[in-house]
């Protein structure tokens, strides 16, 4: 038995496809499969129930699987002490941040850590928080960079800000005559959505729970539509199909200069509306296995964001 192993059956149970699981090891899909038959030989059990569509683990190697993800991260810590021992911020740290955080922060989180630790370069990956935590439960990255809430797994979190959201409308919508906008006029409009899967998807049903109905019948698609992106949302929202909530970072900085609007360029840019009132905002955190050793690495990377810009956003300490 050996760790490599451990791993392919890892990646089988999590991608549920040997294919895409020998994609992930970076390894052909004859010697993935190869290494789990000599595996389950060596053990005298079946792991994974084969079909012509889909790979499912039985009870047995369910357990199995378990026990080494455990073994693999406890196997990834004596890397992490060895390390550590030498200059824990010596080497790259993996990053995984969610979507609508990603095209936002990154830019300038990248800036700093050039400046601040450029031995310790970030591996950057963007995804649904879904499939981050599974990631950092499984230590394919080291920490992320998450909206809360999202299910406990038992990991080390760090608050790093607050985040008030932004109505995004059209330049010659009603709306866009306001300085301010209200809860109870958003539920007139037609909301645009991005898809399921989106974590900030939620945050907006929280603001506007009413258009919860719209996502799961077709009637629906008179009032709520679904984008692959908020980049993609807030073209819409210019091309007049509807307003959408954006968080702060998302908005451009000429978008909230105060400047007197020209005509020739009304149609050049969205109005952002901040809430009147209280604003809704979500909470952003730094996430990462309790058991990472590298706590120096994590602490210059919450310098670094802290070090960002983050134009309108209440910090955390």
């Amino acid at each position: 038995m050996t760790l490599t192993e451990l791993k392919y059956i890892v990646a089988v149970a999590r991608e549920r496809h040997f294919g895409k699981a020998a994609e992930a090891c970076y390894v052909s899909q004859p010697t993935l499969s190869v290494a789990v038959k000599k595996l389950e030989e060596e053990l005298d059990v079946k792991l994974f129930e084969r079909s012509a569509n889909e790979v499912s683990v039985t009870p047995l190697g369910e357990e199995i699987v378990r026990q080494a993800q455990a073994v693999l991260e406890q196997a990834a810590n004596i890397k992490e002490l060895a390390k550590r021992g030498k200059n824990p911020l010596d080497g790259p740290l993996t990053l995984g941040v969610i979507y609508t955080i990603g095209p936002y922060l990154l830019p300038d989180l990248v800036r700093q850590m050039i400046a601040q630790t450029p031995q310790m370069p970030l591996i950057l990956q963007e995804n649904f928080t879904v499939k981050l935590l599974e990631m950092l439960r499984t230590g394919e990255i080291d920490c992320a960079i998450l909206a809360e809430p999202f299910p406990d797994a038992g990991l080390a979190i760090a608050p790093l800000y607050d985040e008030p959201f932004l109505a995004a409308v059209p330049p010659h919508h009603p709306l866009a005559a306001q300085e301010q906008v209200t809860t109870e006029e958003l539920k007139r409009e037609t909301m645009l959505l991005l898809g399921s899967g989106h974590c900030f998807r939620d945050h907006v049903l929280e603001v506007c729970p009413e258009f919860a109905r719209f996502s799961s019948n077709a009637e629906g698609i008179r009032k709520s539509f679904e984008g692959s992106s908020l980049e993609t949302i807030k073209h819409m929202v210019a091309a007049g199909m509807g307003v959408t909530l954006v968080p702060r970072l998302s908005v451009p900085k000429e978008a909230m200069a105060v400047k007197p609007r020209r005509k020739r360029d009304e149609d050049a840019y969205i109005k952002y509306l901040p809430f009147a009132g209280d604003p809704p905002t979500r909470r952003v955190v730094l996430a990462w296995r309790r058991s990472f050793t590298r706590y120096e690495a994590i602490a210059a990377l919450r310098n670094a964001i802290y070090a960002c810009e983050l134009p309108g956003v209440h910090r955390l300490s």
